[in-house]
């Protein structure tokens, strides 16, 4: 597997769900980005909100769910907790055990942060650490504060891993039937904001807001977690498409 630098780019896909809560990691600045654009019209019938969704859901602080990206060269990570931004994880350790991935998360803002009283889910990045055979099944080790737990992410198909989009192309992976982590490139401190979530036959369509705001010129991986408003019909590949804020894509949500 490549290590962190190169990890991030393409799109891939696998889910599987877990006990904890929340993890993190920050990510490789590289390139120039952009910051503001008008979005696109929100589609009809939808749900909104940055990180989140108001789809079914019966998660508790405790739950962790895991999902490839980026053609298996890291994995997006779902934690459920408050969505102030100083009290989500915003560092992550990882190491490889052999098919074992140990994760230690810590918290990224004050320990004394004041944080709103809400459950939402909170999407995490870390790079798939060198050694692990990701053809192969991988289990997550997870520890946050006086949380741990495990999750088994599924073997990803050859012709996933064999066939990765370049730098800055997003990719996204199924957390659980309502949810989804997206993986975007863009301003390290200007993280998309989910403005709508609409459902079609055939897909999904998320349009993002563009918030007036002063952004630095660089360009990270930014991981969003986008709840539907319901769930998927069938396993078949799932379009997502992307629009506003400098984002606009058509990608498949594999899983």
């Amino acid at each position: 597997m490549k290590a962190a630098a190169e990890t991030l780019r393409g799109m891939s896909l696998s889910r599987s769900r877990l006990l904890p809560s929340a993890l993190a990691l920050a990510a490789v600045a590289l390139l120039a980005a952009g910051c503001a654009t008008t979005p696109a019209s929100p589609a009809p019938t939808s749900t909104s909100g940055s990180d989140a969704g108001s789809g079914p859901s019966e998660h508790t602080a405790n739950d962790i769910e895991v999902a490839w990206l980026d053609a298996g060269h890291s994995i997006g990570i779902v934690t459920w907790g408050s969505s102030s931004s100083d009290c989500r994880p915003g560092q992550a350790d990882a190491q490889a055990d052999g098919q074992t991935i140990r994760v230690t998360l810590v918290d990224q803002g004050d320990a004394e942060a004041i944080c709103t009283d809400d459950l939402v889910p909170r999407a995490t990045l870390i790079a798939v650490p060198e050694g692990v055979d990701v053809t192969k099944q991988v289990t997550i080790d997870a520890a946050y504060g006086d949380v741990s737990g495990e999750a088994i992410l599924a073997v990803l198909e050859s012709d996933v891993i064999e066939n990765p989009e370049p730098v800055g192309v997003p990719s996204a992976g199924w957390f659980d039937d309502t949810g989804i982590v997206l993986l975007t490139w863009g301003s390290s401190t200007c993280p998309p904001v989910v403005e709508d979530v609409a459902m079609t036959d055939a897909g999904a369509t998320v349009t993002f807001a563009s918030p007036e705001r002063v952004c630095t010129m660089d360009l990270a991986p930014r991981v969003t977690a986008i709840t539907l408003p319901e769930p998927r019909a069938g396993d078949s590949p799932f379009p997502l498409t992307l629009t506003g804020d400098h984002l606009d894509a058509e990608i498949d949500v594999i899983g």
